[in-house]
């Protein structure tokens, strides 16, 4: 099968633009909780404040005409450049209530980075959430003609006050101007194989978006659900399950420290949660460990594989075929869940239905793992460029492996090289420089970059990167993302980066989770250096590159032999390093090559070809 569609479930004739998603809300139910937000630093309590639909929507109005006071015309950009946190919804939707453009900057971006957004996308109002953000967005605007400013999410009260001389007929009609076609926001890229590019997504992208994922998913989004926003809100990906929560009546809170989550997990009590698979892994493994502590390492593997049965068992009842639980299998699933699974749904809060896994690969066993735990990981893959998610598995409907069906009003296309083309609701029309849409489209379908299949239910299973395959000196063309995934499931590993362009044979680096190499370390009576170098640091220690060999060799049995990996080295990095990873966590393998150059370079040296 070389395409797959999905036909839409939701019409956008009733909505003129974004903002009108609010207003309908607002409408049907004023009083409902829409947002918690937390107490005050040093309140000296746990308690979250319930914000209504009403309530949200009367801040939005108000600093929406503060915007339209201070002279933001329609159309103008307003950079948000914050972590993530209420406010940020607020100034989201009060720049299209006055008309304007949203341009999220990450907060972690660099002065030249943040210099450069402000002067392509020509923003003229900066929205900063603490200090450093303010002094970036200022200096950043000082070299732009005609800016109004930059305020801080602290001062946004202020801006609001400035707006009271604005009508509400002034205010409905600068909501209201924008068009289906209109910019809504412009999303830089992050660029982990080239410069970062301004996408531009309408109010149509979002709309449809909005509109047919809430159809799809009434089983996950509903008024009786609420959410934890810890995604950064830069990211498409958070601003559009924003939005969906907000026109869906789902309860949102927002952390600004994914550290800060599983604390939060058992006051918040969330039904849904968007995770990577790396947090998931955080969590199986962490199990593992306190079993391992109790003297039940034992009990625990079978513990594992008894979820990853019953995970299987529940996959086969979605996809029709059939299955016999065998008596057996249902003791152990008790005995466990009394064990393991009940305290693991415990730490999730004890009310999670679903969690949506993104932004990496996930590991097929790990997925089976926590739908045989009772919380089913539906998986799902986008773009920016798709406004967010362009496929996923449904409820009821979970195929491990898979990122799923494309999402209703979506197409996936699988050109004759292998890369996945997208066209839909959600699809952007171009980048904000036209010259790079020159070789982003083919035939109407937009080039996603990524390498992929579709299986004989028109589920996407991804393959790698167009970008990442490594040619070896013997002519083999190597995907190494099955390779990498198998590696990084290791929880000792970070990220793993298979190298051989031009070479004999194939090596890899393996960049250390530091936290869990120094745990590991000091378990096994070793010292190791956590601290974080300037670029990377070659760490030499015989017995944990022993114990990552078995990790290697695991990761080798599942692909070919001229896919196999010879050689490793171990290495830690600065991971907060923008240059070296993007804000979604996604490494720059470029980067890694070139700054890991001589530790390559020894890979290769008086070994055998």
């Amino acid at each position: 099968m070389r395409e797959s569609h999905t036909r839409a479930l939701a019409s956008l004739d009733d909505d003129a633009n974004v903002t009108d998603l609010l207003v309908r809300r607002a409408a049907e139910a004023p009083d409902h909780v829409a947002f918690e937000v937390p107490p005050p630093a040093g309140a000296g309590t746990d308690a979250w404040s319930p914000i209504t639909t009403a309530a949200f929507l009367a801040e939005v109005r108000s600093l929406a005409k503060g915007l339209i006071a201070v002279g933001l015309a329609p159309g103008d950009a307003v950079a948000i450049m914050a972590p993530t946190r209420y406010e940020w919804a607020v100034a989201d939707l009060a720049t299209w209530f006055a008309g304007g453009v949203v341009v999220p900057v990450y907060e972690s971006s660099s002065a030249s980075q943040v210099a450069a957004i402000v002067s392509d996308a020509r923003v003229r109002v900066g929205i900063g959430g603490g200090p450093t953000h303010i002094a970036l967005l200022t200096d950043a605007l000082a070299s732009v003609d005609d800016t109004i400013g930059v305020w801080g999410m602290d001062d946004l009260p202020a801006l609001s006050a400035r707006g009271a001389g604005v009508s509400d007929d002034e205010l409905e009609h600068r909501r209201t101007r924008a068009g289906h076609d209109d910019p809504a926001t412009i999303v830089y890229t992050s660029g982990t194989t080239g410069e970062p590019k301004g996408a531009v997504l309408t109010h149509a992208n979002f709309l449809g978006q909005v509109r047919n994922i809430a159809a799809a998913y009434r089983e996950v989004v509903h008024p009786e659900g609420n959410t934890i926003i810890f995604l950064p809100l830069a990211h498409v990906l958070a601003r559009g399950l924003q939005l969906i929560c907000i026109a869906s009546g789902m309860r949102i809170a927002h952390l600004a420290d994914p550290a800060a989550v599983v604390p939060t997990l058992a006051t918040l009590r969330p039904t849904f949660l968007v995770v990577v698979p790396r947090v998931l892994q955080k969590i199986q493994a962490a199990a593992g460990e306190k079993a391992a502590a109790k003297g039940l390492s034992g009990v625990w593997a079978r513990a594992r594989a008894t979820a990853v049965a019953a995970g299987r068992l529940a996959e086969r009842k979605d996809a029709g075929l059939p299955r016999r639980i065998p008596l057996g299998h249902r003791v152990r699933h008790a005995v466990f869940d009394a064990l393991f699974y009940r305290r693991l749904r415990a730490v999730m809060g004890g009310r999670v239905d679903y969690m949506l896994s993104g932004g990496a690969s996930l590991d097929a066993e790990l997925s089976l793992f926590f739908r045989g735990l009772g919380v089913p990981v539906i998986e799902g893959y986008g773009l920016t460029e798709t406004t967010a998610p362009l496929t996923g598995n449904l409820p009821g409907r979970i195929a491990s492996g898979t990122v799923g069906l494309p999402l209703p009003g979506s197409t996936v296309r699988i050109s004759e090289e292998g890369e996945v083309l997208a066209k839909g609701v959600g699809v952007f029309a171009g980048y904000r420089d036209p010259r790079h849409d020159a070789e982003a489209f083919v035939d109407g379908f937009f080039r996603t970059g990524d390498l992929g299949r579709l299986d004989d239910a028109g589920r996407l299973v991804l393959e790698g990167r167009v970008k990442d395959v490594i040619v070896t000196s013997n002519g083999k063309t190597i995907v190494p993302v099955r390779w990498e995934a198998a590696v990084e499931a290791d929880p000792l590993v970070q990220h793993a980066v298979m190298v051989g362009e031009g070479k004999p044979y194939l090596s890899a680096l393996l960049i250390l989770d530091a936290e869990q190499a120094a745990a590991w370390a000091a378990s096994a009576g070793l010292p190791f250096d956590a601290g974080t170098p300037a670029g990377l640091r070659a760490v030499d220690e015989p017995r944990l590159h022993a114990h990552l060999q078995r990790t290697v060799d695991a990761a080798n049995a599942l692909v070919s032999r001229s896919e196999q990996v010879r050689r490793f080295e171990l290495v830690v990095a600065d991971l907060d390093d923008r240059e070296l990873v993007t804000p979604t966590l996604k490494i720059k393998r470029t980067v890694v090559v070139d700054r890991a150059a001589e530790t390559i370079a020894s890979l290769y040296r008086g070994a055998p070809s």
